[in-house]
């Protein structure tokens, strides 16, 4: 993968969750006994199959060749994993390693003396240098490190090829006007165009990111975090447009705003819905909870370009998950995620589609056309922006969710949703 100067800040793909700057160092909740046997409690959020089989595997791997450890994997979906982690946290009990997308929520941590410098860890062996630098440095702030990417990717639109077919769509939309008229299409052949389980509100929050994306780009984005700017300017404004002229067209699932995303993803694996906005993860959990656990053939386009934009059409929104450390993490859960992440061990879950890998050196293990296709998005991107749920700090990424799901309800305006998240913004950015 190409290097690329994404534009980063330690200033999800979920809800970013407020922690208190009082709170001391966590105490330890695992490390050496007196016998020299060590326990690591490890949180993920990997709830289906491969990619939970695979991690289980590579613990038990571990786990042989290091026989006085103990790995203790505590197994989590996306919104439970952050509100019981903001409680172990708050408890001083934070987990070894917890799975994370670096960004606002972890510097927050770190600045808490929550997480562990692992920088001269990644400084040995040629760790640090074997992964993108751009992916690596979403989990660093300050010139330390607190963590490492286990998989990079893109947002991007899915869709059922067989539900195209049916509509009559012979190509992927390109721009908006062609993304509009494809869901007319698909409407008119009683086809719900698109699946969103607004409830969780981050699925929802990528549409406005992305629009906000495509009409301002970089530059846009860059004056309003670095207060040049106002993310109540006009981009920002006519993203809510934009998106609202999406929401009056219904295109989404019955009562989508009271709909959670395992729901979301049941519609896409059972082909109930023909497009969803969402990560490469999609295509392994959209399979995984379909009846038949294949789910339908599906295919990638980026987000279509708007008339007139400031972005480009090669500008991407999206992340990777990664591996946080606890600040009282032993020796031996370095070793881990080392370990983890090692070529070989990415390669393999590449081949099953579990992960596009953060290594050069492991993306020829890369199997699926589809992971292929956001691969190649992401090595193609001028500009990259994590989601603002992750990057933002979480009074701003908290106002975003809470605007966004305002906007597909219909309870606030564009203009009224910008001005509430530049009003969260006032309270805690800074000029830069």
């Amino acid at each position: 993968m190409k290097r690329r100067k994404f534009l980063i800040s330690m200033g999800a793909t979920g809800a970013a969750l407020a922690l208190p700057m009082s709170l001391a160092a966590c105490g330890p909740t695992s490390g050496p006994a007196a016998n020299g046997k060590v326990t690591i409690n490890w949180w993920h959020i990997s709830t289906n199959d491969p990619g939970k089989a695979e991690f289980q595997r590579l613990a038990n791997e571990f786990q042989k060749s290091h026989p006085n450890v103990t790995i203790k994997i505590t197994i989590l979906e996306n919104d439970a994993f952050k509100t019981k982690l903001q409680t172990a946290i708050q408890s001083n009990q934070t987990p070894d390693i917890f799975q994370s997308w670096g960004g606002g929520v972890m510097e927050q941590y770190a600045k808490a003396g929550k997480l562990r410098d692992i920088t001269p860890d990644l400084q040995k062996d040629g760790w640090g240098s074997s992964f993108g630098q751009a992916a690596l440095d979403l989990y660093g702030t300050g010139g330390k490190y607190y963590g490492v990417p286990w998989d990079v990717g893109a947002v991007g639109f899915w869709y059922n090829k067989a539900l195209f077919e049916q509509a009559g769509i012979t190509a992927p939309p390109a721009t908006w006007d062609e993304f509009l008229a494809a869901i007319a299409k698909l409407k008119a052949k009683n086809i719900t165009p698109i699946a969103l389980g607004e409830k969780d509100k981050w699925p929802g929050h990528f549409y406005w990111v992305y629009l906000a994306v495509r009409q301002g780009g970089k530059d846009a984005f860059s004056k309003a975090y670095h207060r040049t700017g106002s993310f109540a300017d006009e981009p920002f404004v006519k993203a809510g447009e934009y998106l609202k002229q999406l929401v009056d067209l219904k295109p989404f699932e019955s009562g989508f705003n009271g709909t959670d995303y395992a729901t979301h993803q049941t519609l896409m694996g059972n082909s109930k819905a023909a497009m969803e906005l969402m990560g490469q993860w999609a295509p392994s959990n959209d399979a995984s909870s379909a009846t038949d656990k294949k789910g339908p053939e599906l295919g990638f386009f980026p987000f279509p370009s708007l008339p007139g934009g400031a972005g480009q059409p090669t500008d991407v929104m999206g992340g990777g998950n990664g591996f946080a450390v606890g600040s009282k993490a032993p020796d031996e859960a370095i070793e881990f995620i080392h370990y983890v992440t090692q070529a070989d061990n990415l390669r393999k879950l590449a081949a099953q589609s579990v992960l596009i890998p953060p290594v050069a050196a492991a993306q020829d293990g890369i199997a699926s056309q589809q992971l292929k296709d956001v691969a190649k998005l992401v090595s193609e991107a001028g500009y990259y922006q994590l989601y603002y749920d992750q990057f933002l700090p979480p009074a701003v990424a908290n106002a975003v969710l809470d605007q966004t799901q305002g906007l597909f309800a219909g309870a606030v305006t564009p203009q009224a949703a910008a001005e509430a998240i530049e009003a969260a913004a006032k309270t805690v950015l800074q000029p830069s």
